[in-house]
């Protein structure tokens, strides 16, 4: 299901014009990676720019306003910490993703709850694969 259609092909149709920008360069010098620095040369013809050169980075390729953050399936990207994070979060509107430094237990807490409230979470499958140190430490006694 994908929400806010008509932002994220607006976002898409502006993306599509922008230029690669590219390192002034790159393309000469193996050693120069193609990522984006700003040309600061006093006579740098890509700083003047000078026709035949690549485009600098401005303010006027940017995407709408309004589909910035947005996440591919169209919901807006909220970084979740705890359980109670989930409860500011609109179920029609915004999709989850669980912190990085968030534990296993909290973790399995924050899917439970935000299954059972409706809320889309980006990256909530991860935690159920996982063996607590608990769950390690049983089998071991088991097994003597």
């Amino acid at each position: 299901m994908v929400i806010n259609n008509e932002l994220l092909e607006q976002r898409k149709k502006i993306s599509d014009k922008r230029p690669k920008f590219k390192r002034q360069e790159s393309w000469r010098y193996k050693r120069l990676a193609t990522n984006w620095r700003k040309p600061d040369g006093i006579d740098n013809k890509m700083r003047k720019q000078f026709s035949g050169y690549p485009a600098l980075v401005k303010i006027g390729y940017g995407s709408p306003k309004l589909a910035r953050g947005l996440h591919p399936s169209g919901f807006v990207d909220n970084l979740v910490y705890n359980v109670n994070d989930l409860s500011a979060l609109d179920k029609n509107k915004d999709a989850a993703r669980i912190a990085h430094t968030v534990g296993n237990k909290k973790r399995l807490d924050i899917i439970a709850k935000a299954e059972s409230i409706g809320i889309k979470l980006l990256n909530g499958k991860k935690a159920q694969s996982k063996k607590t140190s608990s769950d390690i430490k049983t089998s071991d006694k088991k097994e003597q």
